[in-house]
């Protein structure tokens, strides 16, 4: 029986190239910057929050930025109890998808509340700003539910 060498070569994986964010998702994170939520219009009127590039459906570029309002509703959550190392929160929360006034779509964030029987789906929800915002989704802390909003 011949015995064979085995070959061997290092290999190493490279990716030499950055991706910028581009015109749409530059501007929604220069919005958050600013402490402002922006959207995308689509060509039946509805609002894309967070913007893309092209239309989901029709995969028609998109380019008319529209802000929308700080505030919206739960549309469904589930609670997080004990958050994984990686999380950007280190307590309880719930995620949730949150549609904003003035959007179509919801947006996925967490709700800062105590336990789960604080939340439900239709609460009304704002935004909890970061003190030092610098451009990126982390600038939302999260959403926290509005005042009178008990029933």
């Amino acid at each position: 029986m011949e015995s064979h060498e085995r070959l061997s070569a290092p290999l190493v994986l490279e990716y030499p190239f950055t991706r910028t964010t581009g015109p749409v998702i530059g501007a929604f994170l220069t919005g958050l910057r600013e402490k402002i939520v922006l959207g995308i219009k689509r060509k039946d009127g509805s609002v894309l929050v967070p913007p893309t590039e092209y239309d989901p459906e029709t995969s028609e570029g998109l380019t008319d930025m529209v802000e929308v309002d700080q505030t919206g509703e739960v549309i469904t959550w589930t609670w997080v109890q004990e958050p994984r190392d990686q999380s950007p929160w280190d307590s309880p929360h719930a995620l949730a998808m949150i549609k904003l006034d003035g959007a179509d779509t919801p947006l996925l964030h967490a709700v800062l509340v105590d336990n789960p029987e604080s939340l439900k789906t239709g609460t009304r929800v704002r935004i909890k700003w970061r003190e030092k915002t610098e451009g990126h989704i982390k600038d939302i802390e999260g959403f926290l539910p509005m005042e009178g909003d008990d029933d």
